[in-house]
C-alpha cells in the first residue's frame, strides 16, 4: 500500500493525514479498534492520507470503510495533532526499510505530517476488522487496557476519549453502539462505560427519557434469570434532530 501511494504521490495531500479513533461496545466493555504492524512492536490506530480531490471528512469516511466494512457511521472531527516532531524521521525511515523503499523515494513520506483526529462510533456485532494484506492485524481492544501506541496515538486516542465523555452531555450516544432492540439497563451501561463511573438508575431513566429519543417496544428481553425488562429501539428521525440541536443536561 505505501509503495503504491509513493508511486502515486502526487494524488495525495503533503504533510497531511487522518488517524481514526473507532469505538465499539461489547461485553459492557468499550472497545477501540487497532492495528499491530510487522514493522514495530507497538500498536496503532487505523488511519491514511488526504487524496487531493476529496474532501478531509471522505477521507476519514473512506478509513472507516476500509477498515470496517461500514458507511454511514457516527463520525466526528474532534482535534488536529501538529507537534513539530510527532513523526520522527527515524520511524519513518524504519518503516520504509521493512518495505524496502530507497529513502530517496520515500523522502514524500519522511516529510513532516500534521493529521486531523476523527472518532467514530459503530456497531461492533457489524463491523468487520479488515488488514490490509499479510504484513497486520487488527483488533478490538479494550480502551481500559490499551498498550502503548506509536507516535502519538497514545494522546490521539486519550483526547478521543476525552471528547467522547464530553460530548455525552451534549448529544445522544447510543445509536451506533447498540444493538436495535436494547432495554434501559443495557443503554445505561453503555453511559457507565463511557463515562467511567456509576449512575444512578432512576436518574438516568428519568434524564434519557425525557429527551425523547426512545421508543418503547411491544417487546420483552428473552432468556434472562429474573423479570424480564422492555426492549426499546431509537427514534431515528427524532434521534438525528436532537443530534443537531443538542443537549442541555449533564450526567
Amino acid at each position: 500500500m505505501l509503495k503504491e501511494i509513493l508511486a502515486n504521490k502526487e494524488n495525495y495531500q503533503p504533510g497531511l493525514s487522518i488517524d481514526c479513533v473507532i469505538f465499539g461496545f461489547h461485553d459492557n466493555q468499550l472497545k477501540v479498534l487497532l492495528i499491530k504492524t510487522k514493522y514495530s512492536d507497538k500498536w496503532a490506530l487505523p488511519g491514511g492520507f488526504v487524496r487531493v480531490d476529496e474532501s478531509i471528512d471522505d477521507g476519514a469516511v473512506n478509513v472507516l470503510k476500509g477498515r470496517t466494512g461500514l458507511q454511514g457511521i457516527f463520525l466526528r472531527q474532534f482535534a488536529t495533532f501538529g507537534q513539530a516532531k510527532r513523526n520522527p524521521v527515524e520511524f519513518s525511515d524504519g518503516v520504509l526499510a521493512f518495505y524496502q523503499i530507497p529513502l530517496v523515494e520515500g523522502q514524500w513520506y519522511r516529510n513532516r505530517f500534521v493529521t486531523v483526529g476523527y472518532y467514530a462510533l459503530v456497531d461492533f456485532l457489524q463491523a468487520v476488522p479488515q488488514p490490509e494484506g499479510n504484513n497486520e492485524i487488527v483488533e478490538w481492544i479494550d480502551c481500559n487496557a490499551v498498550p502503548e501506541l506509536i507516535l502519538d496515538h497514545k494522546e490521539i486516542f486519550d483526547k478521543a476519549l476525552e471528547t467522547l465523555r464530553m460530548e455525552l452531555n451534549l448529544v445522544p450516544v447510543g445509536y451506533n453502539l447498540l444493538p436495535e432492540k436494547f432495554t434501559i439497563p443495557e443503554l445505561q451501561r453503555l453511559y457507565e462505560t463511557i463515562l467511567g463511573r456509576k449512575l444512578d438508575r432512576r436518574n438516568f431513566l428519568r434524564k434519557i427519557t425525557s429527551i425523547g429519543i426512545l421508543t418503547k417496544l411491544d417487546e420483552k428481553k428473552s432468556n434472562v434469570a429474573h423479570k424480564a425488562p422492555n426492549l426499546y429501539s431509537f427514534d431515528k428521525e427524532r434521534y438525528e434532530e436532537v443530534l443537531k440541536i443538542g443537549l442541555h443536561q449533564g450526567w
